[in-house]
């Protein structure tokens, strides 16, 4: 598990932290889907192989003592220059226990083919999140119920705005839009 470097300590003199009970359960469950555990300012990052995201977050939701009952947010992240190139990005909250959690899985992009299985059937507050994140970096939700464009026009052509390698300016001049 990584974590934070303290300035004048020593990497074997850091206090080593309680195991995270969402991490024990999700180790001990999925094994090696697990790709790292991340400790960053008191914030705990699971990030998980795509096909392991959908069981491990219905397991994080319905275990007794976990209870992440909450997505607060959904969204990706453009990596460009690495494979797989985005991230989906997942933040949880348990609000018996008011813990937060996040997790992370890489998936590549719609036109390679690649897609990652949706969340909205377990939080429906996923429904909208994953089409804004289709919309805007071309991100796959299979199994998704209405996967469409939400924030811009059915017929939009010009690539998907979030995108590290999207022009600026976007693609024409702004009257051309219209």
């Amino acid at each position: 598990m990584a974590q934070e470097p303290q300035p004048g300590v020593q990497p074997d003199e850091l206090p080593q932290p309680l195991p995270h009970p969402a991490v024990q359960a999700v180790q001990q469950r999925f094994g090696d889907a697990v790709e790292d555990v991340v400790l960053f300012r008191d914030e705990m990052t699971i990030v998980l192989h795509k096909d392991a995201v959908h069981d491990a977050l219905l397991l994080l939701r319905d275990d007794t003592t976990l209870r992440y009952d909450m997505l607060i947010d959904l969204t990706g992240v453009d990596w460009r220059v690495r494979m797989p190139r985005f991230d989906v990005v997942y933040q949880l909250y348990s609000t018996g226990n008011r813990h937060r959690l996040r997790v992370k899985s890489g998936v590549n992009a719609l036109e390679r083919g690649d897609s990652i299985a949706t969340a909205s059937d377990l939080w429906a507050s996923a429904n909208w999140m994953e089409r804004e994140c289709y919309d805007m970096f071309g991100i796959n939700f299979a199994g998704h119920p209405d996967l469409r464009r939400i924030l811009l026009p059915e017929d939009w052509n010009e690539g998907y705005p979030l995108r590290k390698d999207y022009p600026l300016r976007g693609h024409k001049q702004w009257g051309q839009y219209h």
